[in-house]
């Protein structure tokens, strides 16, 4: 198949290589506003380069993966889907939840299938543990932890643009935590600071948050989020049930290091970068969308899966912004 591709910053180059080495993918159309980055990508792995969206539609592809910046998102998925061609996005749908849910109101009609980047959902630990829950071999559910600690905050431009630390970065945990366990969320409690880079503050972001998150069973949920981990890039779950309890990220690179004496472990090289994290995920992820656009399978994140995330997200943010806990209803009809 014949796979378009718009954007090729950081994770657009990224999902370049991995589709070219796909069995699936016999082509590929790149396009880019630098055209340094479209002729780069087209050397490197034989692709034809589009001068515009516009000019890579009309020119015939299967599928398309957008991964431009957050503000494109909601034109390019209308693009795509106008043109009857099966898109993948990454995440978020849109730069804000109105956006998005207007997103959502034209692919529904479309019938077109779209898939949101939310690679996580494809990672064999986070696999194994939704099965668990599931299956029941943990029991009851009573908390779930989960954390995602960068190494190093984005540049001031992508965190300006970002639509804040809830919506760009815990919304991959709050997604987790709704697919993993089965349940939604019905009220948030938020808080947050900023102790490194000043850009963040002054963009009106935090770079350290925690959120508490009450399930729809009673199960609560506790989100630790930061820009600056100086040891690596730190993404793990925990779950405790009244059976037994299992954690997703605890391997031998996990970037943190015991204070118990003669304990060795984690002995690893650090994971310093989530590519490097989930690099057999977004294989696993672009692999799946293939099979969308062959017609084998349902997008596995829908527009309507992703922003269901998003909502947590509003409601985090809100709760940050007045100091008190939000409901999910809130937000939903505010």
């Amino acid at each position: 198949m014949r796979i378009g591709i718009l954007g090729l910053g950081r994770i657009g180059a990224f999902h370049t290589e991995t589709l070219s080495a796909l069995d699936a993918v016999t082509s590929l159309v790149v396009a880019d506003p630098v055209a340094d980055a479209a002729k780069a990508a087209a050397e490197r792995y034989g692709a034809q380069v589009a001068d515009s969206p516009e000019a890579l539609l009309a020119g015939g592809v299967d599928g398309l993966v957008i991964a431009a910046a957050t503000d494109a998102h909601p034109a390019l998925i209308r693009a795509g889907v106008a043109a009857g061609v099966p898109v993948f996005c990454e995440k978020p749908v849109a730069r804000t939840i109105a956006e998005g849910v207007a997103v959502l109101d034209g692919v529904r009609e479309s019938g077109v299938p779209v898939q949101i980047g939310f690679n996580r959902r494809f990672d064999a630990g986070f696999m194994a543990a939704r099965a668990a829950v599931r299956s029941g071999e943990l029991g009851k559910l009573h908390t779930v932890r989960s954390t995602t600690l960068d190494p190093a905050p984005p540049p001031a431009a992508y965190v300006a643009a970002s639509g804040g630390i809830f919506r760009d970065c815990s919304v991959h945990d709050f997604d987790m935590i709704r697919w993993v366990t089965g349940r939604e969320v019905t009220e948030v409690y938020a808080v947050g600071g900023n102790r490194g880079a000043a850009y963040i503050g002054e963009a009106g972001d935090a770079d350290t948050t925690s959120a508490v998150l009450t399930l729809d069973d009673g199960t609560i949920a506790v989100v630790s989020n930061s820009r600056h981990n100086a040891r690596g890039h730190d993404v793990r779950m925990e779950l405790l049930g009244f059976a037994d309890s299992l954690a997703v990220g605890l391997d031998d690179r996990l970037p943190l290091r015991s204070a118990e004496p003669g304990v060795t472990f984690p002995s690893g090289t650090p994971h310093d970068f989530f590519m490097d994290r989930f690099t057999d995920a977004y294989r696993a992820e672009l692999t799946a969308f293939t099979e969308v656009v062959a017609g084998t399978r349902h997008s596995p994140c829908t527009v309507e899966e992703a922003l269901e995330a998003g909502w947590i997200a509003e409601a985090c943010t809100l709760s940050l912004r007045e100091h008190r806990p939000v409901t999910l209803t809130e937000v939903r009809t505010g």
